[in-house]
């Protein structure tokens, strides 16, 4: 039955034999929970550890005694560490990682020269991209990984995926931002585009000549001429670009990097965890291991010594309470049920791939506090 795991199949190999761990799930899962359990397990073990995120939840940055600022490394509290277990050699830092501020990061390491960087991160059209197109949140966070993942200064690196529609989209992002650089339609705008700064259709095929006269006319000639300047740009440092992605898609597929599959019971996203692990499976890439968050744990279905138990903790022992006790427990079992029927279709995947599943219960209150953390990291990895 998916969900029962030995303790010693559990993700502690995974803290001391990798270098980078990546939280991978779509959105809402406890992505950011169990990386950042994970990030507290591995500084037990007295390990440095880093942890990237790209949308921390407050509550949890409170907890940790932390002020998020963009693409800066915090480092956690000692003191506030030793409290949970931590020895003076580990140590946690966490880092929010701003996807516009590394994109700009990586045009000034690409760009030949200081005159070409300005022009391109002064434009318009980059504000846009830097921020808005498609994939790029996923690319940044993969270049901020692959920028920081031989750093000395810390043993092991863990990664908060970037919360997606899809998960597939996280291993698909470097191709598919050169891809939109390197498309048809860039192709046309910068043969278009001549050494004047003007845009001219005489080299251009008919029909792509006519599609862009008639794009002139309905935006204005002007936004056409900002386009094809900001395309030859671009263009300009696509070598180094494509170089640089495919360096981090094949950062992605490296030994010592390990996956961490993440959902909840929730039908929808175990369907999305499947897909993801198909894919890995599919470009032959290992899954490293599987963890449901939120999992109702298990009660019998009919009360036990309700009353016994009403008066032990010194409440109400009237019937009517008794009752609804009774049907709470109900509740709960009905709950506990459907949750392990949904498991039931990650069994297959789980053997196929021998990865370890491990199960974390719903806890009574948000988790947003180290001890909190440290009773995960005890589930995950003890």
């Amino acid at each position: 039955m998916a969900g029962i795991v030995q303790p010693s199949r559990r993700l502690s190999p995974l803290l001391d034999e990798r270098r980078v761990v990546l939280c991978v799930g779509s959105g809402g899962v406890g992505k950011t929970t169990t990386t950042a359990a994970l990030g507290l397990a591995a500084a037990r073990r007295g390990k440095r550890v880093l942890c990237l995120t790209i949308d921390p939840a407050r509550r949890l940055a409170q907890s940790l005694g932390l002020e998020w600022s963009a693409n800066e490394a915090r480092e956690v509290e000692p003191e506030m560490l030793a409290a949970v277990g931590v020895p003076p050699r580990g140590s946690l830092t966490v880092m929010r990682v701003d996807t516009k501020l590394t994109f700009d990061s990586l045009v000034k390491e690409l760009a030949p020269d200081a005159e070409r960087r300005d022009r391109i991160l002064n434009n318009v059209l980059y504000r846009y991209i830097s921020t808005s197109l498609a994939g790029t949140q996923e690319y940044m966070a993969m270049e901020k990984l692959h920028s920081l993942r031989d750093d000395p200064r810390w043993d092991l690196v863990l990664l908060d995926t970037p919360p997606t529609a899809h998960a597939l989209d996280f291993l698909d992002a470097p191709e598919r931002l050169v891809g939109a650089i390197d498309s048809p339609a860039i192709r046309w705008f910068v043969q278009a585009f001549q050494s004047s700064g003007k845009l001219s259709f005489n080299l251009l095929a008919k029909s792509t000549a006519t599609l862009l006269k008639g794009l002139g006319k309905l935006t204005g000639g002007g936004f056409l001429e900002q386009v094809a300047a900001f395309i030859a740009e671009m263009n300009a440092l696509f070598g180094g670009w494509k170089k640089r992605a495919d360096a981090v898609a094949a950062a992605l597929r490296g030994p010592d990097v390990a996956y961490v599959l993440v959902t909840t019971p929730d039908p929808l996203a175990i369907r999305e965890v499947r897909y993801f692990a198909e894919r890995l499976l599919g470009e032959r890439m290992r899954v490293d291991a599987f963890v449901v968050n939120r999992k109702n744990p298990s009660f019998p279905n009919e009360p036990t010594h309700a009353a016994e138990v009403l008066e032990a903790l010194g409440l109400v022992t009237s019937a009517d309470m008794v009752q609804k006790c009774a049907e709470a427990q109900k509740d709960a079992a009905r709950l506990a049920k459907l949750d392990r029927l949904h498991l039931l279709s990650l069994d297959g995947i789980v053997e196929e791939t021998g990865a370890p599943l491990v199960s974390v219960p719903t806890f009574a209150s948000d988790v947003y506090d180290l001890e909190a953390l440290r009773q995960i990291g005890d589930i995950l990895a003890p």
